[in-house]
């Protein structure tokens, strides 16, 4: 789907759903308790209502600030224009991550490698990428996660990035990681690009309406569908 200005992905962003009473979920139960125990459960699970006029104003108005290293940008109010900071802190507010700004966002490369053997990646491992499909069974369901949930990206979402890997490995080993350093950053890039497409709609909304409770929400007009993780969406390559 091509918006006058942008792209928009219902794929990208999405949350995911661990409910067993789901036939496709069903599928993956073996690794399902250790989902649900994941310390970024606000970011994977919280279903957001997302509004294209909100989305599109942000993103259109955007700047960043190297100096003071915050992201700026409009939102309306009543009719009035309203500054919105976005800054690492607020992501990691906002989402919840359980991160400080002093935590890593890359690990050894053989730290990497070694998780993703024990994760029974079946595939060389001299790749710059690896293939969620050449995990084992019950890990493609947690890389499917990550991906939709948390990448930057739209589209390609059989290949998992650099970034992705050490999150993933974060998440499997229990090592500190700064989650919102990353979302910050890829958020800052969309903006220094010149790119300024939708990333991240579902989060963005999320500190939308942090800043700005009160603003004005048109469900039956202005709400954009996000293909949420459910028994329809769900499709992992075998």
């Amino acid at each position: 789907m091509m918006d006058s200005i942008v792209e928009f992905d219902p794929s990208h962003n999405i949350c995911c759903v661990y409910d067993e009473k789901l036939p496709k979920i069903a599928v993956f139960k073996s690794i399902l308790e250790f989902m649900k125990r994941l310390p970024i459960q606000k970011a994977l699970t919280n279903k957001h209502n997302v509004f294209r006029s909100h989305i599109d104003r942000l993103w259109k108005t955007a700047k960043y600030d190297e100096e003071s290293k915050v992201i700026t940008s409009i939102v309306s109010l009543n009719g009035k224009d309203k500054e919105i900071v976005i800054s690492e802190q607020l992501v990691r507010e906002v989402l919840d991550f359980p991160d400080d700004e002093d935590y890593p966002t890359k690990f050894p490369e053989r730290m990497v490698k070694g998780c993703m053997l024990r994760m029974g990646y079946n595939s060389p491992l001299n790749s710059v990428n690896y293939l969620k499909s050449c995990f084992s069974k019950p890990y493609k369901f947690f890389i499917h996660s990550i991906v939709h949930a948390l990448s930057y990206r739209k589209g390609g979402y059989d290949v998992m990035r650099d970034y992705q890997m050490n999150m993933v490995t974060a998440l499997m080993l229990n090592k500190k990681y700064n989650f919102s350093k990353i979302i910050f950053h890829y958020m800052k890039e969309n903006i220094t690009s010149g790119s300024k497409t939708w990333i991240y709609p579902r989060f963005v909304q999320m500190m939308i309406d942090h800043a700005y409770p009160d603003l004005e929400k048109v469900e039956d007009k202005d709400l954009l569908s996000l293909y949420h993780m459910d028994n329809d969406t769900l499709i992992i390559s075998s």
